[in-house]
């Protein structure tokens, strides 16, 4: 190899260390403004999409190798190794159970049906599922309620609406049909979990997404409606969003595995230890 080539190797592994330290440094520097915003918030409201379960092993939509975006490409769709009821929750998912048990989410409103919020212990009463739940049935007459479908071992519900069979199982609450709660293709999302979450997004002065590419409505205007008033909205999440043009801060690149449990860290420094009326920023 001559010099001049060894030189420009040089160049460049030194350019590719200053890009990552400057990187990482502005990484920290979004975390520190964020976690003061979650601090300073009266309500957080938290809206997650596909991505941030990709680090449990399940595919995304929208993201880089995206089910659409490999459909898009002519690719063929992954092939999952692990059965979806069998796949754990990462620590993002943990990491927003801890951000309730502090207080500092008020709602979470998941486009989700992979029950990995229910299975690292958020609470049901605080969750919206959009688009229903793999593990619970739905009452086709009573509000929409739902309940795990462990409860029900004859295995006898709708699978939707268009399903025609003589069902068994009955909704323990009014004796109503039972359906798989999962919405497909074509399904309306039920109107009281819909309206439960555009009602904390209206009443949330910080709304903060996880892994959601924000294309697809009418979810999509869930996290808008806050920014109506002028309030903040973060999105983390790799690959663009619909959203971009109107959030106040972005986290483009990095994992969401990552990023929360750093940011909880923080959060929780933060409020153990508030920082005095002359030292914050």
């Amino acid at each position: 190899m001559k010099h001049g080539q060894e030189q420009h190797l040089v160049e460049t592994d030194q350019d590719l260390a200053k890009n990552l330290h400057s990187f990482v440094e502005d990484t920290q520097a979004k975390l520190e403004t964020l976690s003061k915003w979650i601090c300073d918030a009266k309500t957080i409201l938290w809206f997650t999409g596909a991505g941030i379960s990709t680090e449990s092993g399940t595919p995304d939509f929208r993201g880089p190798d995206g089910i659409w975006t490999r459909e898009d490409k002519k690719l063929p769709p992954h092939e999952m190794m692990t059965p979806l009821e069998e796949i754990e929750p990462n620590p993002a998912h943990y990491a927003i159970v801890q951000f309730e048990k502090i207080g500092k989410c008020d709602f979470l409103v998941s486009q989700n049906c992979d029950n990995l919020h229910l299975k690292s212990g958020f609470p049901l009463e605080k969750l919206a599922e959009l688009h229903g739940n793999i593990n619970r049935l739905r009452c086709r007459t009573c509000n929409d309620r739902t309940f795990p479908i462990e409860n029900f071992p004859n295995k006898m519900w709708g699978l939707n609406e268009r399903m025609k069979r003589e069902l068994t199982d009955a909704c323990p609450i009014c004796g109503g049909p039972l359906e798989d709660s999962v919405i497909d293709f074509g399904d309306s999302m039920p109107v009281h979990v819909l309206d439960t979450a555009f009602e904390w997004a209206e009443r949330a002065d910080l709304t903060i997404v996880v892994g959601s590419s924000c294309q697809v409505y009418p979810a999509a205007n869930i996290p808008r409606a806050n920014k109506k008033r002028g309030d903040r909205l973060v999105i983390m999440n790799i690959g663009e969003t619909g959203l971009d043009d109107i959030c106040d801060l972005r986290f483009s690149h990095e994992k969401v595995g990552k990023l929360l449990p750093k940011l909880l860290q923080m959060v929780l420094a933060r409020l153990n230890n508030p920082p005095t009326e002359a030292s914050s920023c």
